[in-house]
Protein backbone atom coordinates (compact mmCIF):
# COMPACT_ATOMS: atom_id res chain seq x y z
CA UNK A 1 0.00 0.00 0.00
CA UNK A 2 1.37 3.54 -0.85
CA UNK A 3 0.70 6.27 1.91
CA UNK A 4 0.81 10.06 1.23
CA UNK A 5 3.93 11.27 2.28
CA UNK A 6 5.52 14.38 3.72
CA UNK A 7 8.91 14.98 2.94
CA UNK A 8 10.78 17.04 5.65
CA UNK A 9 13.92 18.72 5.17
CA UNK A 10 16.54 18.33 7.46
CA UNK A 11 18.58 21.85 8.21
CA UNK A 12 20.07 20.23 11.10
CA UNK A 13 17.39 21.53 14.02
CA UNK A 14 17.75 19.23 17.12
CA UNK A 15 13.58 19.27 16.56
CA UNK A 16 13.88 17.50 13.52
CA UNK A 17 13.38 14.25 14.47
CA UNK A 18 10.25 15.51 16.50
CA UNK A 19 8.57 16.71 13.50
CA UNK A 20 8.09 13.87 11.91
CA UNK A 21 7.35 11.80 14.93
CA UNK A 22 4.25 14.27 15.46
CA UNK A 23 3.32 13.79 11.93
CA UNK A 24 3.34 9.84 12.69
CA UNK A 25 1.26 10.33 15.83
CA UNK A 26 -1.29 12.35 13.23
CA UNK A 27 -1.02 9.52 11.39
CA UNK A 28 0.61 10.85 8.37
CA UNK A 29 3.30 9.03 6.94
CA UNK A 30 6.69 11.32 6.99
CA UNK A 31 10.65 11.14 5.90
CA UNK A 32 12.75 13.21 6.51
CA UNK A 33 15.79 13.92 4.16
CA UNK A 34 18.92 16.11 3.72
CA UNK A 35 18.25 20.16 2.75
CA UNK A 36 20.16 19.72 -0.02
CA UNK A 37 18.32 17.29 -2.19
CA UNK A 38 17.71 17.32 -5.68
CA UNK A 39 14.52 18.87 -6.71
CA UNK A 40 14.27 15.99 -9.19
CA UNK A 41 14.72 12.91 -6.57
CA UNK A 42 12.20 14.60 -4.28
CA UNK A 43 10.05 15.20 -6.61
CA UNK A 44 10.41 11.30 -7.55
CA UNK A 45 9.45 10.66 -3.85
CA UNK A 46 5.79 12.57 -4.94
CA UNK A 47 5.55 13.99 -1.35
CA UNK A 48 1.70 15.58 -1.08
CA UNK A 49 3.24 17.99 1.07
CA UNK A 50 7.06 19.89 2.48
CA UNK A 51 8.16 21.10 5.61
CA UNK A 52 11.75 22.89 6.22
CA UNK A 53 12.67 22.08 9.62
CA UNK A 54 14.40 24.77 11.86
CA UNK A 55 18.45 24.93 11.93
CA UNK A 56 20.89 25.70 14.47
CA UNK A 57 22.58 28.87 11.90
CA UNK A 58 21.50 32.10 10.53
CA UNK A 59 20.56 32.04 7.05
CA UNK A 60 23.11 35.45 6.94
CA UNK A 61 26.16 32.77 7.82
CA UNK A 62 28.29 32.96 4.40
CA UNK A 63 28.07 28.76 4.14
CA UNK A 64 24.63 29.07 6.14
CA UNK A 65 22.46 25.81 4.64
CA UNK A 66 20.15 26.49 1.84
CA UNK A 67 18.00 24.58 -0.02
CA UNK A 68 17.21 24.47 -3.85
CA UNK A 69 15.09 27.29 -4.82
CA UNK A 70 13.18 25.11 -6.77
CA UNK A 71 11.79 23.26 -4.23
CA UNK A 72 9.63 26.55 -3.68
CA UNK A 73 8.51 25.99 -7.02
CA UNK A 74 6.77 22.58 -6.86
CA UNK A 75 3.30 22.23 -7.40
CA UNK A 76 3.13 20.80 -3.11
CA UNK A 77 2.33 22.80 -0.03
CA UNK A 78 5.46 23.82 1.50
CA UNK A 79 5.76 24.72 5.56
CA UNK A 80 8.78 26.77 6.95
CA UNK A 81 9.27 26.13 10.21
CA UNK A 82 11.63 28.58 12.10
CA UNK A 83 15.55 28.44 10.13
CA UNK A 84 12.88 26.98 7.40
CA UNK A 85 10.62 30.09 7.30
CA UNK A 86 13.75 32.05 7.15
CA UNK A 87 15.38 29.94 4.39
CA UNK A 88 12.19 30.43 2.82
CA UNK A 89 12.11 34.10 3.18
CA UNK A 90 15.51 34.73 1.76
CA UNK A 91 14.92 32.46 -1.11
CA UNK A 92 11.85 34.08 -2.16
CA UNK A 93 12.74 38.19 -2.22
CA UNK A 94 11.97 39.12 1.86
CA UNK A 95 14.66 40.56 4.44
CA UNK A 96 16.13 38.45 7.27
CA UNK A 97 17.56 40.31 9.97
CA UNK A 98 19.46 39.85 13.02
CA UNK A 99 16.69 40.36 16.13
CA UNK A 100 17.26 42.96 18.74
CA UNK A 101 15.99 40.70 20.85
CA UNK A 102 16.21 37.08 20.44
CA UNK A 103 13.69 34.40 21.27
CA UNK A 104 14.58 31.59 23.30
CA UNK A 105 11.44 29.97 24.80
CA UNK A 106 8.04 30.68 25.20
CA UNK A 107 6.66 33.54 23.67
CA UNK A 108 2.71 34.40 23.17
CA UNK A 109 1.83 34.57 19.48
CA UNK A 110 -1.03 36.37 17.83
CA UNK A 111 -2.49 34.85 14.89
CA UNK A 112 -4.74 36.39 13.12
CA UNK A 113 -7.46 33.45 13.27
CA UNK A 114 -9.21 33.86 10.13
CA UNK A 115 -6.38 32.37 8.38
CA UNK A 116 -6.06 28.59 7.09
CA UNK A 117 -3.31 27.10 9.92
CA UNK A 118 -4.79 29.22 12.53
CA UNK A 119 -8.44 28.64 11.93
CA UNK A 120 -10.45 28.09 15.25
CA UNK A 121 -7.13 28.31 17.46
CA UNK A 122 -7.67 31.09 20.16
CA UNK A 123 -6.53 34.47 20.00
CA UNK A 124 -2.90 33.73 21.56
CA UNK A 125 -1.15 30.85 22.70
CA UNK A 126 2.00 30.17 24.12
CA UNK A 127 4.84 28.66 21.67
CA UNK A 128 8.31 27.58 21.52
CA UNK A 129 10.50 29.71 20.46
CA UNK A 130 14.30 29.67 19.33
CA UNK A 131 15.75 31.87 16.90
CA UNK A 132 18.33 34.73 16.98
CA UNK A 133 16.81 36.03 13.41
CA UNK A 134 13.97 37.20 12.20
CA UNK A 135 12.22 38.20 9.25
CA UNK A 136 11.81 41.94 8.53
CA UNK A 137 9.59 41.87 5.33
CA UNK A 138 7.43 39.17 3.87
CA UNK A 139 8.51 37.75 0.41
CA UNK A 140 5.89 39.26 -2.52
CA UNK A 141 2.91 37.88 -2.10
CA UNK A 142 2.86 36.49 1.32
CA UNK A 143 1.06 38.09 4.37
CA UNK A 144 1.42 38.28 7.86
CA UNK A 145 -0.69 35.82 9.69
CA UNK A 146 0.59 35.77 12.93
CA UNK A 147 3.45 37.99 15.47
CA UNK A 148 4.61 38.08 18.83
CA UNK A 149 6.14 40.62 20.72
CA UNK A 150 9.73 40.16 19.52
CA UNK A 151 8.97 38.97 15.91
CA UNK A 152 6.75 41.38 13.88
CA UNK A 153 6.31 38.44 11.58
CA UNK A 154 5.92 34.91 13.84
CA UNK A 155 4.42 33.41 10.81
CA UNK A 156 3.53 34.28 6.93
CA UNK A 157 1.15 32.48 4.21
CA UNK A 158 0.93 32.79 0.38
CA UNK A 159 -1.97 30.77 0.03
CA UNK A 160 -2.02 30.97 -4.32
CA UNK A 161 1.69 29.27 -4.39
CA UNK A 162 0.61 27.07 -1.23
CA UNK A 163 3.72 28.22 0.71
CA UNK A 164 3.55 28.93 4.55
CA UNK A 165 6.19 29.83 7.34
CA UNK A 166 6.22 29.62 11.32
CA UNK A 167 8.66 31.17 13.20
CA UNK A 168 8.07 28.84 16.18
CA UNK A 169 8.44 25.48 16.64
CA UNK A 170 4.92 23.76 16.81
CA UNK A 171 6.35 20.02 17.14
CA UNK A 172 7.61 20.72 20.82
CA UNK A 173 5.09 20.10 23.84
CA UNK A 174 6.29 23.84 25.04
CA UNK A 175 3.57 25.14 22.07
CA UNK A 176 0.04 25.02 22.55
CA UNK A 177 -2.08 23.36 19.58
CA UNK A 178 1.22 22.53 18.04
CA UNK A 179 -0.09 19.12 16.84
CA UNK A 180 -3.51 21.02 15.68
CA UNK A 181 -1.08 23.36 13.92
CA UNK A 182 0.78 20.56 11.98
CA UNK A 183 -2.22 18.77 11.47
CA UNK A 184 -3.82 21.60 9.96
CA UNK A 185 -0.92 21.93 7.53
CA UNK A 186 -1.03 18.08 7.18
CA UNK A 187 -4.62 17.55 6.81
CA UNK A 188 -6.48 20.76 6.05
CA UNK A 189 -3.62 21.95 3.20
CA UNK A 190 -1.81 18.88 1.90
CA UNK A 191 -5.04 16.92 2.06
CA UNK A 192 -3.57 13.90 3.91
CA UNK A 193 -6.15 11.35 4.84
CA UNK A 194 -4.15 10.04 7.86
CA UNK A 195 -4.20 6.51 7.08
CA UNK A 196 -0.55 5.55 8.08
CA UNK A 197 0.14 3.42 11.50
CA UNK A 198 3.07 1.66 12.93
CA UNK A 199 1.25 -1.84 12.04
CA UNK A 200 0.92 -1.10 8.87
CA UNK A 201 4.83 0.39 8.44
CA UNK A 202 5.80 -2.69 9.90
CA UNK A 203 3.69 -5.43 7.59
CA UNK A 204 4.47 -3.81 4.21
CA UNK A 205 8.39 -3.66 5.32
CA UNK A 206 8.33 -7.25 6.29
CA UNK A 207 6.68 -7.74 2.76
CA UNK A 208 9.76 -5.90 1.50
CA UNK A 209 11.95 -7.83 2.79
CA UNK A 210 10.42 -11.37 2.04
CA UNK A 211 10.72 -9.38 -1.89
CA UNK A 212 14.52 -9.07 -1.88
CA UNK A 213 15.48 -11.77 0.09
CA UNK A 214 13.42 -14.46 -1.78
CA UNK A 215 14.99 -17.86 -0.74
CA UNK A 216 17.98 -16.49 0.42
CA UNK A 217 19.52 -16.92 3.94
CA UNK A 218 20.98 -13.34 5.50
CA UNK A 219 23.90 -12.26 7.50
CA UNK A 220 23.13 -9.48 10.03
CA UNK A 221 25.60 -7.62 12.33
CA UNK A 222 24.15 -7.09 15.66
CA UNK A 223 25.25 -4.64 18.11
CA UNK A 224 22.15 -4.65 20.58
CA UNK A 225 21.60 -1.03 19.80
CA UNK A 226 18.06 -0.05 18.63
CA UNK A 227 18.52 0.06 15.04
CA UNK A 228 20.44 -3.03 14.65
CA UNK A 229 18.15 -4.65 17.39
CA UNK A 230 15.29 -3.76 15.41
CA UNK A 231 16.48 -4.47 11.61
CA UNK A 232 16.80 -8.40 13.35
CA UNK A 233 13.57 -8.20 14.34
CA UNK A 234 12.25 -7.35 11.46
CA UNK A 235 14.16 -9.60 9.10
CA UNK A 236 13.66 -12.36 11.37
CA UNK A 237 9.74 -12.12 10.85
CA UNK A 238 10.03 -12.19 7.43
CA UNK A 239 12.25 -15.09 6.84
CA UNK A 240 12.25 -16.63 9.99
CA UNK A 241 15.55 -18.92 10.42
CA UNK A 242 17.38 -18.05 7.54
CA UNK A 243 18.74 -15.45 9.66
CA UNK A 244 22.10 -15.28 11.87
CA UNK A 245 23.15 -12.21 13.69
CA UNK A 246 26.91 -12.05 14.69
CA UNK A 247 27.36 -10.18 17.76
CA UNK A 248 31.50 -9.49 18.96
CA UNK A 249 31.91 -8.81 21.99
CA UNK A 250 35.09 -6.51 21.57
CA UNK A 251 36.19 -6.21 25.51
CA UNK A 252 35.45 -2.42 25.72
CA UNK A 253 32.04 -3.42 26.39
CA UNK A 254 30.27 -1.78 28.78
CA UNK A 255 29.72 -3.61 31.80
CA UNK A 256 27.35 -6.37 31.18
CA UNK A 257 26.51 -5.43 27.91
CA UNK A 258 27.06 -8.77 26.44
CA UNK A 259 25.09 -10.67 28.17
CA UNK A 260 22.23 -7.69 27.55
CA UNK A 261 22.68 -8.64 24.10
CA UNK A 262 22.53 -12.65 24.39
Amino acid sequence: MTHQTLIVLDFGSQYTQLIARRLRELSVYAEIVPFNIAPKDLAARNPVGIILSGGPRSISDPDAPKCDPEVFKMTVPTLGICYGMQAMTDALGGTVLPAPQREYGSAVINPENDKVMFRDLPASFKAWASHGDLVATVPPGFSITATSQNAPVAAMEHTDHGLYGLLFHPEVVHTEHGSDLLGKFARGICGCVGDWTMSSFVQETIGHIQEQVGDSRVLCALSGGVDSTVVALLIHRAIGDRLTCIFVDNGVLRANEAAQVR
